[in-house]
C-alpha cells in the first residue's frame, strides 16, 4: 500500500513517549505509527521532533475590515511557515466579531484558504464598547468557545458578572485583556527607571495586576473558566498561582516576545518593540520563564498583532502597539526557554488546544488520529530574515534563533516545507 504522506526518521511525540520512528498518513489521518512504508509523498524529519500541530490562542487577522494589514490568507501562510495548524483570531475587527454571521464568515474563509483552521474568538461586548453584551448566543451556535473584548478589558465588573454567569453554563471561556484604561492611559512602556531616563510616560505593572486581581474574584463568584491572555508582571503569575491552588479554573497564557526581552530593548526605540502589555523588567522576564517552563503559566500565545510599514516608520510614541509573532514563535521559546520535546509541545500545542476547546488538534502522534502536525529541528540556527505575514513588525527581525519548523502538515496535507 502506498500512503499518500510519509514522515520519515523523526523523533515522534506518541501518547508513549518520543520514538525514532517513521508515520504514515493518508484520508486526513494517521494511519501508522512504526513500520515499513511507501509514500506518494515523503518527508524526511531527520534531526527533527515530530509533534501535533501548534494551536495559537491569540492572534490577529485583521480580517474583516483591515486587510491591508492582514488577511486570513496571509495570516494563515505565517501560521503554517510557523508550525501552526489552528489559530484563534481575536475579535477586535472592523466590524468586530460580536454576532454569528461574522464568526460564521471567518470559518467559512478559513476553510477556502485551507492552510490552517482559523476559529474565531467572540467579543464580550458589542462593538467591544464594554456597555451592552454581545450575542452571545449567536456566537457559540457559530463555534466560538473563547470570550473576549482584546485590546480592551471590560472594565464594567457588573456587566463582566453577567457574561460571565452566563458563559459558565455553556463551558465557554472569558479570556481577558487586563488593562486598567485609567492606569495605562497616555503610556507606552513599563513604568520604572528606563521610562524615567528617557521622559517617557510608563504603564505600571498594577494595571494589568489590578484587572486580574478582581478578575480572579469574579471567577470565585460565577465558576466561569478564566483565561488571563499575555501575562506580563511577575505579580500576576503570583496571582494565577495562588486561584490555581485555591482549584479555580484559570489558566493563562504568555508571549514569545515577553519571554525573549525586557523593557531594555525599548532603549533603542524601535516601535517593534511596542507592545502592550509593555516589557517589563528582567525580573519580570525572567519569572515568565520559570513559570512557562513549571507549566504554572500554560500556554504560549504570540499575539500576531500586524501593522503596515507606514504606520511603524515613525517615532515609538507615535507607533501603533503590537508586533508580528506566528513565524518566530516555536524558535523563540526554544532559544530563550530551552523546554524539552515534552514540555514544548504541551505549552505550544496540547494545553491550548484544550483551553480553547479545539478538538481535531493537540492530540499526541497516534493511529487514527488527525493528520495535524508539525516538524521542528530543535537545535537548528536560522536569521530572522523574511515573513509570509503581509507585516514586518518584529522584535526578532534580523536575530538568529535556533529551532526551525521544517513542515506543517494540515489535515493530512503538506502545507509548509523547507527543502534541506
Amino acid at each position: 500500500m502506498k500512503y499518500e504522506l510519509v514522515i520519515r526518521n523523526g523523533l515522534v511525540l506518541t501518547p508513549d513517549g518520543a520514538q525514532a520512528t517513521d508515520l504514515a498518513i493518508s484520508d486526513h489521518a494517521i494511519l501508522a505509527v512504526g513500520g515499513s512504508f511507501d509514500g506518494a509523498e515523503e518527508f524526511d524529519a531527520h534531526g527533527a521532533w515530530v509533534g501535533p500541530g501548534l494551536v495559537d490562542l491569540h492572534a490577529h487577522f485583521r480580517e474583516p475590515g483591515q486587510e491591508w494589514k492582514e488577511d486570513i490568507r496571509s495570516g494563515s501562510e505565517a501560521a503554517a511557515a510557523g508550525g501552526y495548524t489552528a489559530v484563534v483570531a481575536m475579535p477586535n475587527t472592523q466590524p468586530a466579531v460580536d454576532s454569528g454571521h461574522i464568526a460564521r464568515l471567518i470559518r467559512d474563509r478559513s476553510r477556502q484558504v485551507g492552510l490552517c483552521e482559523i476559529i474565531p474568538a467572540g467579543a464580550i461586548t458589542m462593538a467591544r464598547e464594554g456597555a451592552v453584551l454581545s450575542h452571545l448566543d449567536e456566537l457559540w451556535e457559530a463555534g466560538v468557545r473563547v470570550f473576549t473584548d482584546d485590546g480592551d478589558s471590560v472594565s464594567d465588573t457588573g456587566l463582566l458578572r453577567v457574561a460571565m454567569e452566563y458563559l459558565t453554563e455553556r463551558g465557554a471561556v472569558i479570556a481577558q485583556h487586563a488593562e486598567d484604561r485609567s492606569l495605562a492611559a497616555g503610556g507606552h512602556m513599563h513604568e520604572g527607571s528606563l521610562s524615567s531616563r528617557l521622559g517617557m510616560k510608563g504603564i505600571p505593572a498594577e494595571a494589568e495586576e489590578v484587572v486580574v486581581t478582581r478578575d480572579l474574584a469574579l471567577t470565585r463568584l460565577t465558576g466561569c473558566r478564566y483565561h488571563v491572555q499575555h501575562v506580563s508582571s511577575a505579580r500576576t503569575v503570583q496571582l494565577v498561582s495562588a486561584s490555581k491552588a485555591a482549584g479555580l479554573p484559570v489558566t493563562a497564557e504568555v508571549t514569545p516576545h515577553h519571554l525573549a526581552f525586557d523593557d531594555a530593548a525599548v532603549g533603542t526605540l524601535d516601535p517593534s518593540f511596542k507592545m502592550y502589555p509593555p516589557l517589563r523588567s528582567a525580573t519580570d522576564r525572567d519569572e515568565l520563564r520559570a513559570a512557562l517552563a513549571s507549566g504554572l503559566i500554560d500556554a504560549v500565545a504570540t499575539d500576531h498583532a500586524p501593522h503596515s510599514a507606514f504606520e511603524t516608520e515613525v517615532p515609538f510614541e507615535e507607533a501603533p502597539r503590537g508586533v508580528i509573532g506566528l513565524e518566530t514563535s516555536a524558535a523563540a521559546v526554544l532559544t530563550y526557554c530551552h523546554l524539552d520535546q515534552v514540555s514544548f509541545f504541551d505549552r505550544l500545542s496540547v494545553t491550548p488546544a484544550r483551553i480553547g476547546q479545539i478538538d481535531r488538534h493537540g492530540r499526541l502522534v497516534a493511529p487514527g488520529e488527525p493528520a495535524n502536525l508539525t516538524v521542528i529541528a530543535p537545535d537548528e540556527e536560522w536569521t530572522v530574515d523574511a515573513f509570509r505575514s503581509k507585516a514586518e513588525n518584529s522584535p526578532f527581525r534580523s536575530l538568529t534563533l535556533a529551532g526551525r519548523v521544517r513542515a506543517t502538515v494540515f489535515e493530512g496535507r503538506l502545507v509548509h516545507a523547507l527543502v534541506t
